[in-house]
């Protein structure tokens, strides 16, 4: 159930670093108000997490990952953003952080 609610909450701030996106520095004030909220509602469901017995260190491990690579796709699918082949390793090396860091 935990890591439910942490792959929401990872979710949730991915589609907040979106919306973030798109208020063009909070230009468009409707887009960055829904990143604020999106992302308290990501805090809060991991916080919840935490609460149903997930550790801290690994709970915040998988949603860093989840919201970066998240972002990572976004902004290569949505909005044409590349990366740099160092970006490139960077990526391929988080989920292999994170299987370490459970072992």
């Amino acid at each position: 159930m935990g890591f439910l609610v942490i792959v929401c909450s990872g979710i949730l701030d991915v589609l907040a670093n979106i919306c973030l996106q798109k208020s063009c520095g909070f230009k468009k004030l409707s887009w960055g108000l829904l990143a604020l909220g999106l992302v308290d509602i990501a805090f809060l469901l991991l916080a919840y997490a935490i609460t149903l017995g997930i550790e801290l260190p690994i709970a915040y491990t998988i949603w860093g990952v989840i919201g970066i690579l998240g972002s990572v796709f976004s902004g290569y699918y949505f909005f044409g953003q590349r990366l740099k082949p160092i970006g490139i390793i960077g990526v391929v090396l988080m989920p292999i952080a994170l299987i370490l860091l459970n072992l």
